[in-house]
C-alpha cells in the first residue's frame, strides 16, 4: 500500500501560512509589489479587505493553487496536502516596462541573506530596491523609466 504524498516543508522565506483542510497558502509581505494577479484571480480568497485577507479554504484546492502560481513575484507559495507539488517549468525572463524583471523557470538565487531556490521571483533593475536582489515596488517612487518586453498582461 503506498504511503499518501506528503508536501515539502516550506522554505524559510515563504512567510505567513494560511491553511485550509487541503492546503496552506504562504504569504512573505517583502516579496509583494501589488501586481494583483491573486485578487484579480480568486477575489473571494485573497481580499484585502478582510482578516485575515486570505481565506484559503474559499475555494478548491486546485483552484487556489492555480492562482498563486500566477503571482509573478514569489510572494505567495503553496502546498497540497495531497497532490503535485508547484514545478518549475521552463525558464522564463520578461522585462517589465518601468518595472522588474519577472523571472520563471528553476531558479537559484544567490541574495544577501544566502542562496534561495524558487520558481518565481520578480527582480530589481532600477537600483533602489531596499530587498535586493527582489523588487519591492522602489521603481515607482523613483521615477524608473525603461523600456519593457512584451508578456503578461496585468
Amino acid at each position: 500500500m503506498s504511503q499518501p504524498a506528503v508536501p515539502p516543508p516550506p522554505a524559510p522565506d515563504w512567510g505567513r501560512a494560511y491553511s485550509a483542510p487541503d492546503l496552506t497558502v504562504y504569504y512573505a509581505k517583502a516579496r509583494c509589489i501589488h501586481f494583483a494577479a491573486c485578487i484579480r484571480g480568486l477575489p473571494q480568497v485573497f481580499n484585502t479587505a478582510a482578516r485575515p485577507w486570505i481565506q484559503a479554504d474559499a475555494a478548491p484546492a486546485e483552484q487556489v493553487a492555480e492562482v498563486v502560481r500566477r503571482c509573478p513575484t514569489g510572494a505567495l507559495h503553496y502546498t497540497l496536502n495531497s497532490g503535485p507539488t508547484e514545478s518549475a517549468g521552463p525558464t522564463r525572463i520578461e522585462v517589465r516596462a518601468n518595472g522588474p524583471l519577472f523571472v520563471r523557470g528553476e531558479l537559484l538565487i544567490a541574495a544577501p541573506q544566502g542562496s534561495v531556490h524558487e520558481t518565481r521571483a520578480a527582480l530589481c533593475r532600477c537600483g533602489a530596491s531596499q530587498n535586493k536582489p527582489y523588487c519591492d515596488g522602489s521603481h515607482r517612487q523613483s521615477g524608473f523609466e525603461a523600456a519593457g518586453g512584451e508578456g503578461m498582461e496585468p
